[in-house]
């Protein structure tokens, strides 16, 4: 039989949120980084501007996977300024086909001021229906909260810590210590 655990890899481990809404988009991140069922650390950073700080992202899978990927689509964006998409793209191009690269195991969500992308090891380049979208093993939990709540009068941060809190009550791999970055939407 198979460990839907195993299966799962991708998913596993942490919760990142975007929200985009009324001229704002943020993405949002816990803290924990688990070993199995034994919290590691309770504060790590999963959210981070790249880039010139004009993208924002967050990833879920292993930390040393995500930040090859960071450091590879910053330098996407120094070869394709200004173009999110194509950079991207280009990324995605080379997770599937480059032997180091697809064995990383780590989703992304990154966001500039026009459009937000989920990128996946399968070559997925993604973007999120209703500006709403959600990766990691709590990823559903806030993604569902975000879609209950973007229709109300608050802000695109107020949704995301709230979705972000019912995902930390329901995953046990997400905690509490939400770290948020923000840009002014086009």
């Amino acid at each position: 039989m198979t460990d839907p655990a195993a299966s799962s890899h991708l998913w596993h481990g942490t919760t990142i949120l975007t929200v985009r809404k009324a001229g704002r988009v943020v993405i949002a991140g816990d803290g924990q980084v688990s070993l199995g069922a034994t919290v590691i650390k309770a504060n790590a950073r999963k959210v981070r501007s790249l880039g010139k700080g004009d993208v924002i992202g967050g990833f879920a899978g292993a930390t040393a996977d995500a930040f090859t990927l960071f450091e590879r689509l910053e330098n996407k964006l120094e070869q394709y300024p200004a173009q999110l998409t194509r950079a991207c793209v280009e990324l995605a191009k080379d997770w599937r086909t480059d032997r180091y690269l697809r064995r990383l195991e780590a989703m992304m969500i990154v966001a500039d001021r026009q459009v937000t992308l989920v990128l996946t090891g399968t070559g997925d380049v993604l973007e999120p229906e209703g500006g709403v979208m959600g990766i990691g093993s709590g990823g559903n939990y806030a993604l569902a909260a975000a879609k209950a709540l973007i229709d109300t009068n608050q802000s695109a941060e107020e949704i995301a810590r709230k979705a972000m809190a019912i995902a930390a009550e329901i995953c046990v791999y997400t905690n509490r210590n939400i770290i948020i970055e923000a840009l002014e939407s086009a």
